[in-house]
């Protein structure tokens, strides 16, 4: 059996509140959310939640030229780097409570949200090969990539991240959640969970990753999540 200090402290208090942060892995990239949680009843809670995550093409893939030994390398293709801002509400229920001052039991939740989805794109840009008036020597140049001037002969590497921000296009949407959570912290006041789900983003029309695949004006993600946090009341 715990003690109250072993399951923190007011044990049998319902908490009213909770604050909680989670990595976030999902199937076209990774990412961060935060969420702040408010209980209606015992085994119901409201959410309110904030995501970044990445967003890849699922068919990309690390390409170097081989000519050039010191490339880092560079995905072949890609028009923009994209981010995806999520902002929504949710709202959470218990399946199946934790037994009652039990140190390893746990809890499974089922949650849904809902909210606007925001695509930041980003294009990208390259270093590109050009060649030198001394035989065996070349300069390389920043520019945008295009993929009717530049090729895999060409490309050296790519550019930094933040070259082209200021050229962000930005496609408003909205999303869907549906997850299944274990909450299996064995102190009443803390969070530690595994949450599991899948995400639909939606836009009015497509989003440009990449040239050389057919892009969509939706994204289809599966995901997991790592979270710990705090409740209070």
């Amino acid at each position: 059996m715990l003690t109250s200090q072993e399951a923190g402290p007011d044990a049998n208090v319902l908490y009213r509140k909770d604050v909680e942060g989670a990595v976030v892995i999902h199937s076209q990239g990774f990412g961060l959310n935060y969420r702040r949680g408010t209980h209606v009843n015992g085994i119901n809670r409201k959410f309110i939640e904030v995501e970044l995550v990445t967003m890849n093409d699922p068919k990309e893939t690390k390409t170097y030229n081989s000519t050039y030994p010191n490339s880092k390398g560079f995905y072949y293709g890609e028009l923009n780097s994209v981010l995806v801002l999520r902002a929504g509400v949710g709202y959470q229920k218990v399946l199946f409570g934790k037994a009652e001052r039990e140190r390893k039991s746990v809890e499974i939740r089922y949650s849904v949200f809902v909210g606007p989805s925001l695509a930041f794109a980003k294009p990208i840009y390259l270093e590109i090969i050009q060649s030198s008036s001394n035989p065996g020597e070349f300069q390389l140049t920043t520019e945008r990539y295009d993929p009717s001037v530049h090729n895999l002969s060409n490309i050296y590497d790519k550019a930094s991240y933040l070259t082209g921000v200021s050229q962000t296009k930005i496609y408003p949407g909205a999303y869907a959640k549906f997850a299944l959570s274990v909450e299996y912290s064995d102190r009443h006041n803390n969070v530690r969970a595994i949450e599991t789900g899948v995400v639909i983003d939606g836009y009015p029309k497509a989003v440009p990753i990449m040239a050389t695949e057919k892009n969509y004006p939706y994204f289809l993600t599966l995901y997991i999540d790592l979270i710990i946090g705090k409740k209070w009341y």
